[in-house]
């Protein structure tokens, strides 16, 4: 993973227009979740097998169905998300547990994935501190794709 480069990130705050901190914060929210979001999906096609619209390579019976909402308390406020659900109903996220309800610190956690350029082994190390989780560093691998992708739109 690398990190964004100051030129990308100056052309995109020209873009932006911010005109005061409330600005930039209300705009780490909006991305804050949207990392979130995109954690919460690599977590559920790895437990399916399969990308969200590549059920050509679906080898399961299990399948995707829909979203529960979940408002989650941050450092940036309250962030309301969509907790994907799996049909069997065997899908435990990981990032943002069943009942977990406080997220406080973790926005530190993700916003230094994308912009610190952590390897995919510190950012495992960083995920197990934080939520006692094991997870492949492929899908450490999935996420940082996403999260690159997310900010780069």
């Amino acid at each position: 993973m690398s990190v964004l480069p100051k030129d990308l990130v100056r052309n995109f705050i020209k873009e932006q227009h911010f005109t005061n901190t409330d600005d930039v914060l209300n705009l780490l929210k909006e991305m804050f979740k949207d990392v979130l979001q995109e954690a919460l999906e690599v977590e559920l096609e790895e437990k399916l097998g399969y990308d969200k619209y590549q059920i050509s390579d679906k080898t399961t019976t299990n399948s995707r169905n829909g979203y529960s909402n979940k408002t989650v308390k941050s450092e940036l406020d309250p962030v309301e998300i969509n907790i994907p659900r799996d049909r069997n109903g065997e899908f435990e996220p990981q990032i943002i547990q069943k009942h977990q309800r406080n997220i406080t610190g973790i926005e530190d956690k993700v916003l230094s994935l994308y912009t610190t350029g952590l390897s995919t082994r510190d950012i495992h190390v960083q995920i197990k501190e934080l939520y006692d989780v094991e997870i492949s560093a492929d899908m450490v691998s999935k996420i940082t794709d996403r999260i690159l992708t997310v900010v780069s739109e």
